[in-house]
């Protein structure tokens, strides 16, 4: 693309003029890091939480950029001189300049968008496998990857979280038409709604799950977190050019039952109270679950190889969603039966023994009591004696608010709690931990035989998969798929799940 096809009908003050040859070169690249910048580049300087951008642009000009996008524009040398725009908003400027340089690619695919503090990957799974089922090829973009087929990219490199930069975002869905994908499923994170990373996506469907305790270092508060995933349904709804708009909302949860939607989205809800699409649990333990799901036209009952009342809620917003693209539920249901779960949400781990241990990513208070109550429910319901054990920690230079919650739900639908590391970062991992003792309950020093702390997390999963004895239950929690942890500065490998098999 050339440099003035990329800027052509964009508004801001132009502060300096770009010579004819200048304008008419092909853009190597649109980048927000000046060190990644090469000849022929265009450069926007982000004004960034710990950095700003614009204090890096004589860089980026040394590197060789051709074209400036800045919301100041005085670090600019005197003596550039190419094309420089000067903008009000230059996170906003960069998802435009990147969907633009790679032709608009979210209008080539049906987009469904997920949101919520959890649930958002079991669902990109739960969609991918009803698409793959009847030959439709979708890319997922989340935490665990990207992928699109037999196609991965890890999502461990630099700068890749949830829901990536605009840039790399707009690559990977291009990437994906290349690879032949007719749909995507994405991750959105409110921190990527905040900082306009999918500004220029336009999405089909969009999902909520819930909203629970998490992220308030960043936003400060459940409002703001709220008002965040609230723009999703909004904002960037009513500025996506697809047609017909769907939104599908948990009504179960207090801020789903909030939550507005643009005029012109059609609202679906979904949960066990009283909706468009209410289901029902009808039998459950560790191995399947029955359950029914309720429309005004139709009650259509489903066996599936899955357990947990979060898994089914997450099953229901995807097979609803999938209803949005012309899959039938009966038809998401019955690809659902060859459904063997999501790594590292309720994994189990293959054992000979009777001891029945689970990898769960729950990293929030949400989460985790979610999952125990649920592995309450299957041993109620099964009538089971099993005891529950769960290991679990909580990550350094994150929202500590979160810890004294997670340490006092632990205890409270526990038999056994070991309190150990999970990501400590650049924290003191002992800190963490009594933060995370805090919570334990008020009278916990009267069963002080309910709980250990063993700071290194191997020793803690061994000597729980020890303590279980025949039909327990042993719940690792926090870290799910992940295959490292993070410890100072250095990430090292780690899998729950291969260590538990270690031990069993």
């Amino acid at each position: 693309m050339k440099l003035h096809q990329l800027f052509s009908n964009l508004n801001g003050a132009k502060t300096s003029t770009a010579d004819l040859a200048i304008l008419e070169q092909d853009v190597a690249s649109i980048c927000f890091d000046a060190r990644q910048v090469k000849p022929n580049s265009v450069f926007v300087a982000i004004k960034g939480s710990e950095n700003d951008g614009h204090a890096f642009i004589k860089d980026a000009v040394f590197n060789g950029a051709i074209a400036l996008v800045v919301e100041n524009s005085s670090n600019v040398p005197s003596d550039f001189p190419h094309f420089v725009l000067e903008v009000s908003d230059t996170r906003e400027f960069l998802a435009v300049l990147a969907a633009r340089f790679y032709n608009f690619p979210s209008q080539e695919l049906f987009c469904f968008g997920v949101t919520g503090t959890n649930g958002k990957t079991s669902i990109t799974y739960i969609l991918e496998h009803i698409m793959s089922y009847y030959k439709k090829t979708l890319g997922v973009i989340g935490t665990v990857n990207h992928r699109v087929g037999q196609k991965i990219w890890s999502t461990q490199m630099a700068m890749q979280m949830t829901t990536p930069d605009a840039v790399t975002l707009q690559s990977r869905l291009r990437d994906f038409i290349n690879e032949g994908a007719t749909a995507v499923a994405l991750e959105v994170s409110s921190h990527a709604i905040e900082q306009k990373r999918i500004q220029e996506v336009h999405f089909n469907t969009v999902i909520f799950t819930n909203l629970t305790l998490d992220h308030l270092d960043y936003h400060k508060s459940m409002q703001k977190y709220f008002e965040a995933k609230q723009k999703l349904f909004t904002e960037m709804m009513w500025s996506t050019i697809k047609n017909p708009k769907f939104a599908v909302i948990n009504i179960d949860d207090s801020y789903g039952r909030k939550l507005t939607v643009a005029d012109d989205v059609f609202a679906w809800t979904y949960g066990e109270s009283e909706s468009d699409f209410q289901f029902k649990i009808l039998n459950m333990n560790f191995n399947e679950t029955e359950f029914e799901i309720i429309t005004a036209v139709e009650t259509i009952k489903s066996t599936l190889p899955v357990c947990g009342e979060h898994t089914i809620y997450n099953i229901v917003a995807s097979c609803v969603a999938a209803l949005s693209a012309s899959i039938s539920l009966e038809q998401s249901l019955k690809a659902l039966n060859t459904f063997s779960g999501v790594p590292g949400r309720l994994q189990k781990v293959e054992s000979q023994t009777k001891k029945t241990v689970f990898i769960d990513y729950a990293h929030t208070p949400d989460a985790l009591e979610n999952v125990l109550s649920s592995i309450q429910k299957i041993r109620s319901s099964s009538k089971s004696n099993a005891k529950i054990i769960c290991v679990f920690g909580c990550g350094g230079d994150r929202d500590k608010t979160k810890r004294p919650l997670m340490g006092e739900i632990a205890f409270r639908l526990s038999d056994y709690v070991i309190v150990t590391s999970d990501n400590p970062r650049t924290e003191n991992p002992q800190s963490i931990i009594e933060d995370i003792t805090h919570g334990l309950a008020a009278d916990h020093t009267s069963d002080y035989r309910k709980y250990i702390i063993e700071q290194d997390r191997e020793l803690a999963i061994q000597k729980a998969i020890n303590r279980a004895q025949e039909g327990d239950v042993v719940l690792i929690a926090g870290k799910g798929h992940e295959d490292y942890q993070i410890i100072g500065s250095e990430k090292k490998p780690f899998s729950d799940y291969e260590v538990a098999k270690k031990y069993l």
